[in-house]
C-alpha cells in the first residue's frame, strides 16, 4: 500500500482558519460506506442520523496549552518546545525545535516562572525534558503556554476554549479530538433525550495522531503510542451494547482508535488502561464500531488512512472531492462527515 495512494488536491482557502461562531452550524456530509452515497446537511442534522438506542462514545480529553516558547539558558537562542506526554517524575516528552541546538543538560527558560532540562535527546525531534517549577503546573501552563494548534492554522485562536470540546475533562492533550468541536452541551442534552446513550473515554493525543507519515510503504510507518482509559461502568454499557445488536459510533478517531485497541486485545469492551499505538488502514478489521463521525483529513496521513478502511480508499477519496467541490471547510476547525 503505497502512500501516493492516499493523496488528493486541496485548495488552501479550504483549510479552515478560525472556528466557526457557532460549533454545530457546520456543515456535515454523511456518507454511506458501502454505496459512497453522499447527503449534505448541518451538524445539528445529526439528530435526523441517530436513533434511540445508539450509542456515541466520545473522547473526554483536555488539551494543554502545551506550546512553550523559551530561550536557551547559555547562549539565549530561542527554543520551542510541544509538551507531548507526561512521563512521570515532572519528566515529560517533547517535541523541540530547533532541535539540533538542544543536548542533554540543555536548560530552556520560559520567563521565570519554568524551566526545562534536557535529560535524553531522541529522534524525529523528541526530546525529554524534567521541567522545573514551582507551583502548580497547569496554572503556570495557562499563563504561559499557547493552545498546540496545527501548523496548517495561521489565524490567532481568540478563544482558547474554542481548542477544546465542551466535555473536555481530563487533561493531557497535546492536540484537540477535533470531531467533538462540533457538539453543544445543548445538542448533546438533545440526543440523550431521543434516547441516544452518551459515552466517554479518554485517549490523550500525541505525536501518533498528527505525526506526518514519510514513509511510501505505509506498513514501514511507526506509530508513537498514546495514552487510553476505559472505566468499568462505560466497558459494561458497551458490552450490553454490543449483546443487544446497537449501532456504536466513535466520535472522531481517538475514540476509534481507543475502541478497537481494547476489543482487539481482550475481544470485549473492558476497564482498562495503557498505551496504544494502533495503526488501522485499509484491511483492518473493525471489531467495536459501526460507524464514525469525524472532520476531514490532511492527504497522506494516518486518518485518511483509517477512515479509508471503514469504507473505502475509492469511497473516501469520492467524497473528499464532492466536498472540494461542494467548498467544505476541511482539517481541524472544519466540517465534519458521518460515515455510516
Amino acid at each position: 500500500m503505497k502512500l501516493s495512494d492516499f493523496d488528493y488536491e486541496l485548495p488552501s482557502e479550504l483549510i479552515a482558519q478560525t472556528p466557526i461562531k457557532t460549533r454545530d452550524q457546520s456543515r456535515l456530509m454523511v456518507l454511506d460506506k458501502k454505496t459512497g452515497e453522499v447527503a449534505h446537511k448541518h451538524f445539528y442534522d445529526i439528530k435526523s442520523e441517530l436513533h434511540k438506542g445508539d450509542v456515541l462514545v466520545l473522547n473526554d480529553t483536555k488539551v494543554i496549552p502545551a506550546r512553550l516558547i523559551g530561550t536557551k539558558e547559555d547562549t539565549g537562542a530561542v527554543i520551542e518546545l510541544l509538551l507531548l506526554k507526561d512521563l512521570g517524575n515532572n519528566i515529560w516528552e517533547c517535541l523541540s525545535r530547533p532541535a539540533k541546538r538542544l543536548k542533554v543538560g540543555t536548560i530552556v527558560t520560559f520567563q521565570d516562572k519554568l524551566k526545562a532540562e534536557v535529560v535524553e535527546k531522541k529522534d524525529e525531534g523528541i526530546v525529554h525534558v524534567k521541567l522545573l517549577y514551582e507551583g502548580i503546573l497547569m496554572e503556570i501552563l495557562d499563563e504561559l503556554g499557547m493552545m498546540p494548534l496545527p501548523p496548517y492554522i495561521h489565524e490567532k485562536l481568540e478563544d482558547k476554549n474554542r481548542y477544546q470540546t465542551v466535555y473536555a475533562k481530563n487533561i493531557g492533550s497535546a492536540a484537540a479530538p477535533t470531531a467533538g468541536l462540533h457538539f453543544t452541551e445543548e445538542l448533546l442534552e438533545e440526543l440523550k433525550s431521543m434516547g441516544v446513550e452518551i459515552l466517554f473515554v479518554t485517549l490523550h493525543v500525541g505525536l501518533g495522531t498528527f505525526r506526518p507519515v514519510e514513509e511510501e510503504n505505509i506498513l514501514e510507518h511507526h506509530m508513537h503510542t498514546e495514552f487510553y482509559q476505559m472505566t468499568k461502568e462505560v466497558a459494561d454499557k458497551l458490552n450490553k451494547a454490543k449483546k443487544e445488536g446497537r449501532k456504536i459510533y466513535a466520535v472522531g478517531t481517538t475514540s476509534t482508535r481507543t475502541l478497537e485497541t481494547i476489543m482487539h486485545k481482550y475481544h470485549e469492551f473492558r476497564e482498562c488502561s495503557g498505551n496504544t499505538d494502533i495503526f488501522i488502514y485499509p484491511g483492518f478489521k473493525f471489531l467495536a464500531i459501526d460507524g464514525l463521525i469525524t472532520n476531514f483529513h490532511l492527504p497522506k496521513s494516518t486518518l485518511l488512512m483509517l477512515v479509508s478502511a471503514l469504507s473505502s480508499k475509492e469511497i473516501i477519496l469520492n467524497a473528499y472531492r464532492e466536498a472540494v467541490k461542494e467548498k467544505y471547510r476541511f482539517f481541524s476547525f472544519g466540517d465534519a462527515m458521518f460515515i455510516k
